[in-house]
């Protein structure tokens, strides 16, 4: 047969990337970003498959919002545009949103989460674990204590000091990672662990996963790419939420991905109008771009320098957050895949 040549001298050849954790801004923040303008982002950087937050305006905590996002992306038609619930109504971490409606909906939503909050309250995170499991569905966690992270705007340490800003302590993601994995235990839930930042949460998921526990992590590439010294103009571009750490919480996480206790990298691709990020480091809202940039970053700070080989690298942005989803057309260089 008449086979077609490609000449891929320089580039890389994978399956598709799946992005576990994209903001598309719709509906509701149109100016930001649509699903249209985010499934053209994703696929320029290699991703067939996006993972959509729940923090639109309406919050994704209903059937009607879920099916609304879903029936956009197929419309689109350039990646596979999964959703993602919010695991409380309006994302308030009191009423639990309508799970079973949305597993149930035509986007057959499988994972579940209040991303840009985490729960505070213990009880509620456990009965909705509880509630999950009948589906088998995943709680992905935010880890941050909103008390211990107060109004903080960086990583609290020497250098949130030195810049005046009022800092974010590590133990904010330690504490609710670590009562997550304990609540995990104890209902017997499917846990994902959000975009993890510092060096003991790692080691909590890598203690968790030794002992049989169901869990997950993924890292966001500004998470092993950059430090808090990044935050030494207050460039609001910098501004992230969890927010860049300590060199040692960035030699962590790349450790992490490289040993198997981190399962995926998933971008956080975060879009803010120009004029919103564009001011004073603390009113400027956190986020940044990722998309388009995953796979450089990725290539250049962990393959290049001998952290990890190329086909974990693709583990870890293809075949893992496909299966941790459940798409089985993704993930994999099968005929048909």
């Amino acid at each position: 047969g008449k086979a077609e040549v490609i000449d891929a001298d320089g580039a890389i050849v994978a399956p598709g990337f799946v992005d576990l954790h994209t903001h598309l801004r719709e509906p509701g923040r149109e100016d930001e970003e649509t699903i249209a303008t985010a499934s053209t982002g994703a696929a320029a950087g290699g991703y067939t498959a996006i993972c959509a937050m729940p923090n639109t305006d309406p919050v994704c905590d209903t059937s009607s919002v879920a099916e609304k996002v879903w029936a956009l992306g197929r419309e689109t038609g350039l990646v596979d545009v999964r959703v993602a619930g919010a695991l409380s109504r309006g994302l308030d971490g009191a009423v639990m949103a309508d799970i079973g409606e949305m597993v149930r909906s035509a986007a057959r939503v499988t994972m579940f989460t209040d991303d840009g909050h985490g729960v505070q309250d213990s009880l509620f995170a456990r009965r909705t674990m509880e509630y999950l499991v009948a589906f088998d569905a995943i709680y992905a966690e935010h880890c941050e204590d909103a008390a211990l992270a107060a109004d903080g705007q960086m990583h609290e340490g020497d250098r949130s000091a030195e810049l005046g800003l009022r800092g974010i302590p590590a133990e904010a993601e330690e504490l609710m990672a670590a009562r997550d994995i304990a609540l995990a235990r104890l209902t017997g839930c499917r846990l994902h662990l959000l975009h993890v930042s510092c060096a003991r949460t790692v080691e909590l998921v890598r203690r968790a996963k030794a002992e049989g526990a169901r869990i997950t992590a993924e890292a966001a590439p500004h998470h092993f790419t950059l430090t808090d010294a990044a935050l030494e103009t207050y460039d609001p571009l910098m501004k992230v939420n969890p927010p860049l750490r300590a060199s040692e919480d960035v030699d962590a996480v790349t450790r992490g991905l490289a040993d198997g206790t981190i399962d995926a990298i998933a971008t956080d691709h975060a879009p803010h109008a120009v004029e919103e990020k564009d001011q004073e480091f603390s009113y400027a809202p956190p986020g940044m771009l990722g998309l388009e940039t995953a796979l450089a970053l990725s290539f250049t700070q962990l393959v290049e320098p001998g952290h990890l080989g190329l086909s974990r690298l693709v583990e870890l942005l293809s075949t893992n957050p496909a299966r941790i989803l459940g798409l089985d057309e993704q993930g994999s260089l099968e005929i048909g895949s």
